[in-house]
């Protein structure tokens, strides 16, 4: 028994993962060969060789490569089943899952079919797996082109009776912060909020404080994806932990996006010292050659945190999801009996 062993069996939540950046390489390969996509690997080791980013915007390219191999509503439909498969390995039994409607829109994919086939997954994922996945499409602030009415649109997409009957239960802001400030998008997350969706936008992850900040006070923002560089700011870390606003955290992410040169000059320890709510999360797994269980084993071994502290953030997971109060009280039950069982395993070797 080891720490190893004891995070491998945890059970656990996550907040902040891409769908499409959730895909493995082998499926990548398989829908590019089904709708004959021409990629610039024909391999996994070539695929993950293109996973070595030099900076952010090179991240964005090679996901719209990813993006593009999914055409049709079977592709989601597989790609759902495939994650929940996942999942179900590293004994993940909730997940929040951010995905990019205007990506597939702007190629002529109505937003009622991906939702459709998105929960025809979802569906098949429970029955196959046990895991209960909810969505959180998101705007791509960098959008090419996009006009302040597409961004508009999408957040009335997002927001509609179809959508919040179908497992929608936050907006999300995704893409490159630079250039692109929370309060451009003021309107759409105002527009979603008034038809009862949380703002969850990412903040201070390529820029700093002050991206949070806007988020904060222009989007509302219910919980913030990443939030690392509020750590800039001491006032900032002490409204957060005040205010109860909740940080996804993704540190493999922001070591291979180049936010952060290692573990063990990531923020995390820091931010959790200070009394933040923190969820540790693993953002586009594949392509950043990481999982949820290894997220959790870097956190203890090159973060620092402690494996209580750890337990914890596992915790902050179903405690600020967007479920119903009386399921989050029965999963937080169930994840703290779990973890006792896993303590009287492990007692001679870690306790």
């Amino acid at each position: 028994m080891s720490l190893k062993s004891y995070i491998e069996a945890m059970p656990k939540a996550e907040l902040h993962v891409h769908l499409e950046g959730a895909i493995l390489p082998e499926t990548v390969l398989f829908l590019a060969e089904r709708n004959k996509v021409k990629l610039p690997a024909d391999t996994v080791e070539g695929l993950q060789k293109l996973y070595e980013f030099v900076d952010f915007p090179h991240f964005v390219t090679v996901f719209n490569m990813v993006i593009s191999c999914l055409q049709k509503p079977e592709d989601y439909i597989d790609v759902v089943i495939r994650f929940g498969q996942e999942m179900a390995r590293q004994h993940i039994r909730y997940a929040e899952v951010t995905w990019s409607p205007q990506s597939h829109v702007w190629r002529g994919i109505p937003f009622s079919v991906l939702l459709e086939a998105l929960n025809e997954g979802r569906a098949k994922a429970k029955h196959s797996y046990g895991v209960e996945l909810r969505w959180i499409p998101d705007i791509v602030r960098s959008w090419p082109d996009a006009t302040d009415d597409f961004h508009e649109e999408a957040a009335r997409w997002i927001s509609s009776d179809e959508a919040l009957a179908g497992g929608v239960v936050a907006l999300g802001l995704g893409g490159f912060e630079v250039g692109y400030p929370p309060e451009r998008f003021e309107v759409p997350f105002r527009l979603a909020r008034e038809r009862g969706l949380p703002g969850n936008p990412h903040a201070g992850e390529t820029e700093g404080a002050a991206s949070v900040w806007g988020a904060i006070r222009s989007l509302k923002a219910r919980r913030i994806g990443h939030g690392v560089r509020a750590v800039e700011d001491p006032a900032l870390v002490k409204y957060l932990a005040e205010q109860k606003i909740p940080l996804e955290v993704n540190p493999t992410s922001n070591l291979c996006l180049k936010v952060y040169p290692s573990y063990t000059e990531h923020p995390l320890k820091k931010l959790v010292e200070a009394g933040c709510i923190v969820t540790i999360n693993s953002d586009d797994p594949p392509l950043f050659n990481t999982t949820l269980t290894d997220e959790y084993l870097h956190a203890v071994e090159d973060c620092g945190l402690t494996l209580e502290q750890l337990e914890n953030a596992v915790l902050n997971a179903v405690r600020y999801s967007y479920l119903p109060e009386a399921s989050k009280v029965g999963l937080v039950a169930a994840f703290e009996a779990d973890f006792a069982t896993l303590r009287r395993q492990h007692q001679n070797s870690l306790f």
